[in-house]
């Protein structure tokens, strides 16, 4: 009811948003700023039920199939650019990319020929996969971030997960620490059954001792597909964790640079999915441009077809009103704390307080926003709210989504209220 409401309030429409069945062989409109790249592999060795991803136990064959894919999407939707086009970043996500590593730089080298990429070259790995070995082939192709998904450094935590870790998480991270990465994420997962404060805080604490530079703290969500025995902890249990999660970066000395995530000062920020624009590869990625926002078939299989038979394997597109896509804007920059009227000029050449003055106007008496430099900054009060809605959009609208992208590789639409 609150997310319908919302939806209502600032779009200032009833319509539902709608993704449809496209045809997407046209030539994709490149010309916007602040473009990035991000690619999905969508392999595991073991699938954690927590993990809300689309992935698929690997196969080797199978994953060499999806590399060839992978590397003609490339080449399709780069075709008809007339120039290289500068790009902001370039992250992998899974899935687990680390189990293409000897494929990597073919990928990238793809990637160099079509695009100019100046800022950071990025990938998740998990734990059980990282060996000097790797991180070494990591550095010598071009990676300079990585994000650890660790989830815990309690044995009990994990073990409520279902996550079967084989590995010493401390030693793992040292050894990427000592390899000289600009940053060094660690996800961890809050809200998990029977987890304290102080368990929280010396996750964090230990993050930091082993060579994080950043620490990303996600709820423990329960998506409707997913199958976890053990639930979440209720709204008022894990406002408890958030508080001491806050807390805790404080007082180690980092800051906070998005609702759920906290860096170290001076160090670059690992984030794959707070960009201005960006083009998705591989199975289940998404692409968001100026005016649509599209996600790619949920089928390791369909993909690979739909490659071999020279066409984009995109499943679904929404088309936004201008409305709609400043919004899209808003709610992320909200998720990063920062409401910048200068970004959002270069992007829409529109100023922001004339298109959400009354929001703003509310934002402020509720003490929810205030006045920074660049424009506005959630206050604490503001943070935790978003955390709150952040939630109820992922029930709503991305557990929606994702789950009838599973069932059909493609769909013919999906109606979110």
């Amino acid at each position: 009811m609150l997310i319908n409401i919302l939806r209502v309030m600032i779009t200032r429409s009833f319509m539902p948003f709608v993704f449809q069945n496209n045809n997407c062989n046209k030539q994709i409109d490149y010309d916007v700023p602040n473009l990035g790249l991000y690619v999905h592999v969508p392999f595991c060795k073991e699938l954690c039920p927590f993990c809300p991803y689309y992935k698929i136990k690997y196969e080797a064959s199978l994953a060499s199939k999806y590399v060839d894919a992978l590397i003609k999407e490339i080449y399709l939707k780069s075709s008809k650019v007339g120039k290289k086009k500068v790009i902001t970043s370039l992250y992998f996500g899974g899935g687990s990319p680390s189990l293409i590593i000897n494929s990597l730089g073919r990928v990238l080298d793809a990637f160099k020929e079509h695009f100019v990429i100046e800022g950071n070259i990025g990938t998740e790995l998990h734990p059980d996969n990282v060996t000097p070995s790797l991180i070494a082939k990591l550095k010598n192709i071009g990676f300079d971030i990585v994000s650890l998904g660790i989830q815990s450094f309690n044995e009990r935590n994990l073990s409520t997960l279902d996550r079967k870790e084989k590995s010493d998480n401390r030693q793992k991270l040292e050894m990427i620490a000592k390899k000289g990465f600009r940053a060094i994420d660690v996800d961890l997962i809050f809200g998990i059954p029977g987890q304290t404060p102080k368990d929280l805080r010396e996750d964090m604490i230990k993050a930091d001792e082993y060579g994080a530079t950043q620490i990303s703290t996600y709820p423990f969500i329960d998506f409707t597909y997913a199958n976890n025995e053990q639930k979440p902890l209720n709204k008022r249990e894990k406002k408890i964790l958030l508080d001491s999660i806050v807390k805790t970066s404080e007082e180690m000395g980092f800051s906070r640079t998005s609702v759920w995530t906290f860096a170290k000062k001076d160090t670059p920020k690992y984030s794959s999915i707070t960009r201005d624009n960006y083009l998705g590869y591989g199975p289940s990625a998404t692409t968001l441009l100026k005016d649509n926002f599209r996600i790619n078939t949920f089928s390791v299989t369909e993909y690979i077809n739909t490659l071999e038979d020279n066409r984009i394997p995109t499943a679904l597109i929404l088309n936004f009103s201008k409305r709609a896509r400043y919004l899209y804007w808003l709610f992320w920059s909200c998720y990063n704390l920062d409401i910048d009227k200068n970004n959002f000029f270069q992007l829409f050449n529109k100023d922001l307080d004339s298109n959400f003055w009354w929001e703003i106007k509310i934002g402020k008496l509720l003490g929810i926003i205030e006045n920074n430099e660049d424009g506005y900054k959630l206050t604490d009060k503001g943070a935790y709210l978003f955390h709150l809605v952040e939630q109820k959009y992922t029930n709503q609208y991305i557990d929606k989504t994702w789950r009838m992208a599973r069932k059909t590789p493609w769909p013919e639409k999906i109606v979110l209220y």
